[in-house]
């Protein structure tokens, strides 16, 4: 998981539901996290989209990576693995790709001061719902998967 930015509501949903399956989870981050036993914390080096790059090029076909990030959810669908935002949006390609078409074409209005303010609303309730329900339906899927 892409644990730089990833909600502290997100993170736990996440940790109890990787406990519940038995399912590996690597959290990266540009700083030493506090992790539950069993959970591993890679750290980075600081900079500019290191610890995507890190997930990007260790990600393997099957993996879940859980990532707010839009470019690293897109290479991550390319790799095919699966992507899903902490607000419970589960990328495909196509999808991804229009994600990232309406990110870049706000960061442009912003530049050019034709669109004031920037990044999502604050992580709500409905938010970790809908996140829990669209992890749960992935792991659920995934174990069904992996028991044929």
């Amino acid at each position: 998981m892409d644990a730089d930015a990833l909600p502290g509501d997100a993170r736990q949903i996440l940790l109890r539901a990787a406990a519940r399956v038995g399912a590996e989870i690597l959290l990266v981050a540009n700083k030493p996290l506090r992790v539950p036993a069993g959970v591993t914390c890679v750290v980075v080096e600081e900079g500019y989209n290191v610890a995507d790059d890190w997930i990007a090029e260790r990600v393997q076909p099957g993996d879940l990576v859980v990532t707010a990030d839009v470019p690293l959810a897109g290479r991550a669908v390319r790799q095919g693995a699966c992507a899903l935002d902490p607000r419970g949006f589960l990328y495909t390609e196509d999808q991804g790709a229009e994600r990232s078409a309406i990110r870049d074409l706000k960061e442009d209005l912003r530049n050019a001061g034709l669109l004031q303010g920037g990044g999502p609303p604050p992580f709500s309730k409905k938010d970790a719902h809908k996140f829990a329900n669209a992890l749960d339906a992935w792991l659920t899927k995934a174990c069904r998967e992996s028991d044929s």
